[in-house]
C-alpha cells in the first residue's frame, strides 16, 4: 500500500521560498558584470548594466570602462529594472507577512500576484531595452554574447511570471493551503 498525502499547507512557504530565489537572480543580474561578454576566450569586452569595459589591447590586463548611464537608453534599462527589482522585494516581505499571519487569510494574495506581474512588466522592459540599444549605438567587435548576468535577469523574471500565476490563482485554494480540509490519500490498491 502506497500512501501519498496531498496536504497543500504543508507546501505553502514554497512561494515565497521562489519569491526569494527570484531575489537572490535578481541581486546576481543587478551586481554581474556579465551582461554582454565578448566570446573569445581572452575577454575583449564585458559589460553590466551599469558600465561597459573593453581592454586596449588583447594582451594587457587593464581594462577602459565607460559608464552605460550617460545614455538614456541606458538609464532606462537600469531603471525599469531596479523599479522591477524593489517592487519583488515588496512582494516578498508581502507573502511572508500573508502565510505567516492568521488574521489576513489570503485577503491580499492576489494582490501580491498582480504586483508580481508588474515586477515581470518593468523587468521584461528593462531586459528588452538593454540589448536592443546596446547593440545599435555601441559598436561591437568580434563576436559578442549576451552571457550569465542577463540569464539571471531573465530567470528572475520568468519565476516573478510563475509565482504570479500562483497567487493569482491561490486563493481558490484557500482552505486546502490553510489545513481546513482533511489530506486525501490515494491507496494504490483501489486505484
Amino acid at each position: 500500500m502506497v500512501r501519498c498525502g496531498l496536504a497543500c499547507w504543508r507546501c505553502r512557504w514554497l512561494l515565497p521560498l521562489l519569491l526569494g530565489l527570484a531575489i537572490i537572480l535578481g541581486i546576481i543580474a543587478l551586481s554581474g558584470r556579465g551582461w554582454l561578454e565578448s566570446a573569445e576566450a581572452p575577454y575583449v569586452r564585458q559589460a553590466s548594466l551599469w558600465s561597459d569595459c573593453i581592454k586596449t589591447s588583447p594582451g594587457d590586463m587593464n581594462w577602459a570602462c565607460r559608464s552605460l548611464m550617460q545614455f538614456s537608453w541606458g538609464r532606462a534599462a537600469a531603471a525599469t529594472y531596479l523599479v522591477g527589482f524593489i517592487i519583488l522585494i515588496i512582494c516578498f516581505a508581502l507573502a511572508v507577512i500573508a502565510f505567516s499571519i492568521e488574521i489576513l487569510r489570503f485577503n491580499f494574495v492576489r494582490g501580491i500576484g498582480g504586483l508580481l506581474f508588474v515586477v515581470a512588466a518593468f523587468q521584461i522592459i528593462g531586459l528588452v531595452i538593454y540589448p536592443v540599444k546596446f547593440t545599435e549605438e555601441i559598436p561591437l567587435t568580434g563576436s559578442n554574447m549576451f552571457s550569465w548576468a542577463y540569464g539571471f535577469g531573465w530567470a528572475s523574471t520568468i519565476i516573478a511570471i510563475g509565482c504570479a500565476f500562483f497567487f493569482c490563482c491561490l486563493p481558490n485554494w484557500e482552505d486546502e493551503v490553510l489545513g481546513n480540509i482533511k489530506p486525501i490519500y490515494y491507496d494504490s490498491e483501489r486505484i
